[in-house]
């Protein structure tokens, strides 16, 4: 597989409300469905979704004699998988203290294993299907640069290690900052992540898979003992399905467990070369994290953080304050990419990993991974595959949707959700009011009022302008702009479309209603 930057490559992954990232920029798109004839055809498992999750499940149930399907609404790779700076942590977002604290011991022990598992899964792969995707095992530093974050930091070491966690404190850190604590967790890793999805796509191909692309699933329902996906090329049937879509699609209490946020990133060039040989991340909140990965023969310091709830921040502040902070410490020649991606923070710090709550029989879902996306997806695919063959998982319970933990969850479930209530409320009493619609500055957007009814209105460069009903099709909050990628996020569940309308992520399944202007 190799890389291809020409003209026509990456048009393939430009699209409106989603800005290019570094991987998609330096990969061909090979990869093509099969022949979508499915006429009669019952597959043991369907699979809604083509990123990291989707792919390494359908890989090894197919590995393990099953008839799979993966379908995916837009192409491989184009979702969250394709913006992830892919560093494979045993190193977590939720530390492993708190997981001690809120679970207990052994928990904190299962989640340490949950996370090698995911990490050597991906090794085994690269492995035994020869991937070319710059697969290569790092040390993962974790730095603090005050007293009270180093206090901190204390406890994440002792709780890493009273979980089995391969780490040590060390004496020098990676990356150009004076720090107080540092720590190193062993036998991490980073990928290109494109280049490992594209090859576990040919893989689980050759191995008699089926894929389709550009094919949304519209709804589902269960009888004569099968599963009927609703899509544009008919019914798809399986006994099984994973909704591998990083959230699950309709109204599920999945949606009041995962808070949707954006994360920013930077590929940047260095006129001194002072490229980090290690993955780091500080302790700010939000965190900072670093890489270096070489492409085309080129290195590039990645750089990610500015996090924000979905609908919540300004994009482009969040641009600006990384872009800011990425010249205070860094000899910068150039920065050559800015880009974002979506992930989901589950209420009580784990993902959920197993059976839907309140699906059909059958159902699997797999989301709330927070910042650890390609670990978690990973581990998705071992659990779920283990839970759809009928193997015994000892981390089934811990990770299971339908699990109730309302001591651990409680605060943060109460924060997030009514934060939703908030924007069902006030969105209809803040919408920005404009006298008249050319005040709108071109290639911008808005919810305005426009003769008694909202309208989110954007004007493209030409002066044109697009109106669009501005409440979401998942649960009725209302959108806002996203000035930097052109989108329209919505603040409560994470949905987002673009300029026309379309649905770029869930879980929304409709598109904005368009809406005629005299």
């Amino acid at each position: 597989m190799n890389p291809d930057t020409d003209e026509k490559t990456t048009l393939r992954w430009q699209r409106d409300g989603v800005l290019t990232s570094v991987w998609q920029e330096h990969i061909g798109y090979p990869f093509e469905s099969q022949e979508r004839r499915f006429a009669n055809q019952i597959w043991d498992v369907a699979i809604v979704g083509g990123g990291i999750t989707g792919l390494s499940t359908a890989l090894r149930l197919q590995e393990a004699g099953k008839r799979c399907i993966v379908i995916e609404a837009h192409q491989i790779g184009f979702g969250t998988t394709g913006g992830t700076t892919a560093h494979i942590n045993t190193m977590l977002d939720t530390p492993y203290h708190t997981i001690e604290s809120d679970f207990g011991i052994e928990s904190s022990r299962l989640v340490a294993d949950a996370a090698c598992a995911g990490r050597d899964l991906i090794a085994r792969n690269v492995s035994a299907y020869q991937i070319a995707c710059d697969f290569e095992y790092k040390e993962g530093v974790l730095f603090a640069q005050t007293d009270e974050e180093a206090a901190a930091l204390k406890k994440i070491y002792e709780g890493s290690l009273r979980a089995g966690v391969d780490v040590a404190p060390v004496n020098e850190i990676p990356v150009p900052f004076s720090f107080r604590m540092a720590i190193s967790y062993r036998m991490q890793a980073q990928i290109h992540p494109l280049k490992y999805l594209l090859a576990i796509a040919q893989a689980f191909k050759a191995a008699g898979g089926t894929v389709v692309q550009h094919t949304q699933v519209s709804g589902c329902q269960r009888h004569q003992d099968a599963h009927h996906l609703e899509t544009p090329l008919g019914s798809i049937r399986a006994n099984n399905i994973v909704y591998a879509t990083h959230i699950p699609p309709g109204v599920n209490v999945l949606h009041f467990r995962c808070a949707p946020y954006r994360s920013y990133v930077l590929g940047a060039q260095l006129a001194d070369e002072a490229y980090p040989g290690s993955l780091a991340y500080d302790m700010q909140e939000p965190y900072h994290y670093f890489r270096t990965h070489l492409l085309d023969g080129k290195p590039y310091l990645i750089l990610g953080g500015a996090d924000h709830k979905t609908g919540h921040g300004d994009p482009e502040i969040s641009f600006r304050e990384l872009e800011a902070y990425l010249h205070k410490y860094f000899d910068v020649t150039s920065v050559d990419y800015r880009w974002s991606a979506q992930f989901f923070e589950p209420a009580d710090g784990l993902p959920y990993i197993g059976k839907l709550p309140g699906g059909d029989e059958g159902t699997y879902v797999a989301t709330g991974f927070g910042g650890n996306g390609i670990l978690f997806g990973s581990f998705s695919a071992v659990l779920l595959s283990d839970l759809i063959l009928g193997i015994e998982s000892p981390c089934e319970k811990l990770f299971s949707p339908l699990r109730v933990k309302p001591v651990a969850a409680f605060t943060n479930f109460v924060k997030e959700n009514a934060d939703v209530v908030y924007r069902f409320v006030a969105d209809r009493l803040a919408i920005e009011k404009l006298e008249a619609m050319v005040e709108l500055a071109p290639d911008t957007g808005a919810v305005v009022n426009y003769e008694d009814q909202r309208v989110a209105l954007y004007k493209s460069p030409e002066g044109t302008l697009n109106a669009l009903n501005p409440v979401c099709t998942h649960a009725g909050c209302l959108v806002a702009w996203n000035n930097a990628e052109k989108s329209w996020d919505c603040p409560c569940h994470g949905g987002r479309y673009d300029i026309s309308g379309k649905v770029l992520t869930g879980p929304p399944r409709k598109d904005l209603e368009v809406i005629p202007l005299h």
